[in-house]
């Protein structure tokens, strides 16, 4: 891919992509981010990539990113926050217990299929209502309700929640 063959992708796929992103996070900053690491992952791998998609390949690797993002902030969160010792000053054994438990969470979140998780990371990270997601994503609010049921029942399940 020559440079000239890459800037005439990214001026017909950049719009799209951004907007891909902007629908799945809402936050409009955050998507054009993600979509400018796309193409820079794009432009790296550019001798690997022969007959292929390359506007689908491009919302795979800006999908991509945009989970890694997600887990990145989860991280630097859980690094802002104080440790369980000193928040609760709680017994060894309930120490270990939340940790576990706090580990299957992650765990359950990583496996957690993708339209599940997006819906449920949107509502849960960003705070958006069912309305408010169904809007972002192009989708009914029924639609979120039911992604959002299956990923708590899968969430619950992982993590040993039981009524």
């Amino acid at each position: 891919m020559t440079q000239e063959e890459f800037k005439n992708i990214f001026d017909t796929h950049f719009n799209d992509v951004r907007n891909y992103i902007y629908y799945r996070s809402g936050d409009k900053e955050q998507a054009t981010e993600v979509a400018q690491e796309a193409f820079m992952i794009l432009w790296e791998k550019k001798e690997l990539i022969k007959d292929i998609n390359i506007k689908a390949l491009l919302y795979k690797i800006a999908g991509n990113e945009l989970i890694n993002q997600y887990r990145r902030q989860k991280v630097h969160q859980k690094f802002q926050t104080k440790s369980v010792d000193e928040t609760f000053g709680e017994s060894p054994e309930e120490i270990a217990s939340y940790k576990e438990l706090s580990m299957n969470y992650e765990l359950a979140l990583q496996n957690l299929p993708e339209k599940q998780r997006i819906v449920f990371l949107m509502s849960r990270m960003d705070g958006l209502k069912n309305n408010e997601i169904a809007d972002h994503l192009g989708l009914s609010v029924k639609a979120v309700e039911k992604r959002m049921k299956n990923a708590l029942n899968f969430i619950k399940k992982a993590i040993g929640y039981h009524q």
